[in-house]
């Protein structure tokens, strides 16, 4: 039985109050933050959600007012503002806390609450993802290899759903499913668990071939466990908690059953859940212990190879002009943004082309870029004219959300630089040396 969570800022509003107070409402956030580079106003930025957090502390604005809902959601949650921050305020604690707070008095939307519910049932939620994917052809009309786009019918439900809006493939078989759980290495150097997160599961399966390949390139064990499920970063920044704690209790329980000695991710946003929210989220608990133990564990592939293991450097030539972008959490939460241009720059034939803005978000942001349309656009447009100036012919990227959010801005533009993963141009060249 779990024993009762310490009150964190997710349980008490009231432990906000040392991080509101850090705030020297200095603006420098302003020069940060996307979404006030779009909108220009102070509710937009971080300096603005803090005064309304100060606000709900001193009982002068209800914290199930619509009106501070919605600027309070109104947040990517990229961490861009931190990164400018001077006096170091973890803004990404308040606008969570906010969220946490909003949920509990008013409770969480109904559309979101089912969905969260799915999500806590991994076979369920496995079995309605792939009921949806054999039925994507009623929705989703086929836009080129292994692309969809909407029918007409969808854009009435959202203004984002138009003839240019493009999406993967949904697959009828998971990632895991295909996958042997366990992959020994001949001469294994290590054991490392791969976190292969809902994108690559469902979406991206050939980044989870890519990195499976990599690993084994370099004798690295691989585990890739059935009984992982999601990292639980989609409902936390959604306010629902302890959805999120049951998810992170389930995928510690499945760690533990392993040998591993790591954690492998392709993803900045479920690295920086396993690394740096799980150890909050179950501060008190009897998983804990689990937590911190594992946190240590969690790397980033690019790190991961070059950091951890003996890495084994590619020599098969991949003559490509590629720019890279950081996203957001793999660098600004996982502080990776070295390492994966080390590892391009080490592949032959790649020519790396740094963009003028390569940290600046690309507008996901999860479902933000489905709740925010007209702010998202301005933000993935704006990214993807700055890939266009380049003259790259692809794109790399830590993150599957971010290669969704890059390939339809990209798209929307009518530029066709192909949408990458870092690994997978390394198994790229690994495989070009036979």
């Amino acid at each position: 039985m779990t024993t009762a969570v310490t009150k964190t800022i997710f349980d008490d509003i009231e432990a906000l109050k040392k991080e509101l107070i850090r705030c020297m409402k200095c603006g420098n956030c302003m020069a940060a933050c996307p979404i006030y580079n779009v909108e220009k106003k102070e509710s937009s930025v971080a300096r603005g959600k803090i005064a309304l957090g100060e606000a709900v502390l001193s009982n002068d604005i209800k914290i199930d007012d619509d009106t501070l809902i919605n600027l309070i959601f109104n947040c990517l949650v990229c961490k861009s503002c931190m990164m400018a921050c001077p006096s170091g305020v973890r803004f990404d604690r308040i606008i969570l806390g906010l969220r946490a707070a909003i949920a509990k008095k008013k409770g969480i939307p109904f559309v979101k609450k089912a969905l969260f519910k799915l999500l806590k049932n991994p076979e369920l939620f496995d079995k309605g993802m792939k009921a949806f994917a054999a039925m994507q052809g009623f929705f989703l009309k086929p836009e080129g290899e292994k692309k969809r786009t909407p029918k007409g019918f969808l854009k009435g439900i959202n203004p984002r759903l138009d003839e240019q809006f493009i999406l993967p493939e949904l697959t009828r078989e998971s990632f895991r499913d295909k996958v042997k759980e366990t992959i020994e290495a001949k001469s294994s150097q290590a054991t490392a668990i791969f976190f292969t997160g809902c994108s690559v599961n469902y979406l991206y399966q050939e980044v989870g071939d890519d990195l499976i390949y990599v690993l084994q390139r370099n004798n690295i064990t691989t585990i890739t466990p059935k009984r992982q499920n999601c990292c639980g970063m989609p409902v936390m920044v959604h306010g629902d908690i302890e959805t999120a704690r049951e998810l992170a209790r389930k995928n510690l329980d499945a760690f533990e059953k392993t040998n591993a000695k790591y954690i492998v991710t392709v993803c900045g946003s479920c690295g920086s859940a396993l690394k740096h929210e799980y150890p909050i989220i179950l501060e008190g608990t009897e998983h804990e212990e689990k937590a911190k133990k594992w946190a240590e564990r969690v790397y980033d592939i690019s790190t991961f190879l070059l950091k951890v293991i003996k890495f084994e450097p590619p020599k098969g030539k991949v003559p490509l002009k590629v720019t890279y972008h950081d996203s957001c959490h793999l660098k600004k939460s996982m502080k990776v943004f070295n390492e994966p241009r080390q590892l391009l720059k080490m592949i032959p034939g790649i020519t790396l082309l740094e963009m003028k803005k390569p940290d600046a978000c690309c507008g996901s942001g999860g479902s933000y870029h489905l709740t925010h349309v007209d702010t998202a656009l301005k933000i993935a447009k704006a990214k993807a004219e700055d890939i266009k100036a380049t003259a790259a012919d692809a794109v790399c990227t830590g993150c599957p959300a971010c290669m969704m959010e890059l390939f339809e801005g990209l798209h929307r533009i009518g530029e066709s630089c192909n949408v990458t993963h870092t690994v997978s141009l390394l198994a790229k060249s690994y495989r070009a040396e036979n």
